[in-house]
């Protein structure tokens, strides 16, 4: 994402939550009292993204709070899993949402579109993913779909793939 526009400062909690101040900031929601309350602090506003900084202070994206899940204990983005997966040449998109296991046990599930003409199957894609995230990551299932549900302006619609997992 880059680094902070001058005159806005930042600050990013241990869980990695962005926080925004700087003299454009809203007052707060129109007629949400509440949830004026939960984002808008002490002239500080809660953001709802999650984000990491380098040691040069660039900022990195790393999805939205009310998407991230926990799997062993550790914050998984969809996001980062989402994007390598996407790095594997036969995937054209892809989705991860969290699925509890029989046992209990919440694990990131993907549903990946493939290009076509080009395959690929589920053992493929995990190996792929767990060569450049931690093990936890990797996606347990992976369901083959073609197409993602989407808004019309093209953003997926994650609740629609949670029920299908459910």
């Amino acid at each position: 994402m880059g680094t902070p526009v001058p005159g806005y400062d930042i600050r990013i909690g241990e869980d990695g939550d962005l926080w925004v101040r700087g003299p454009s900031l809203a007052r707060g929601y129109h007629n949400r009292p509440d949830l004026t309350a939960q984002r808008f602090v002490d002239g500080w506003f809660f953001s709802g993204d999650k984000f990491t900084r380098d040691s040069d202070g660039c900022l990195y994206y790393t999805g939205r709070s009310d998407e991230m899940f926990r799997v062993s204990g550790e914050w998984v983005s969809p996001i980062e899993v989402e994007c390598a997966l996407i790095d594997h040449p036969a995937v054209l998109e892809s989705a991860v949402v969290p699925y509890q296991e029989d046992s209990g046990l919440v694990r990131p599930k993907a549903f990946v579109v493939l290009k076509p003409g080009d395959p690929a199957d589920s053992a493929e894609l995990q190996e792929f993913v767990r060569s450049r995230l931690a093990h936890y990551k990797s996606p347990r299932r992976i369901e083959f779909v073609a197409e993602l549900p989407k808004t019309a302006s093209g953003k997926i619609q994650r609740y629609k793939l949670r029920e299908i997992s459910e």
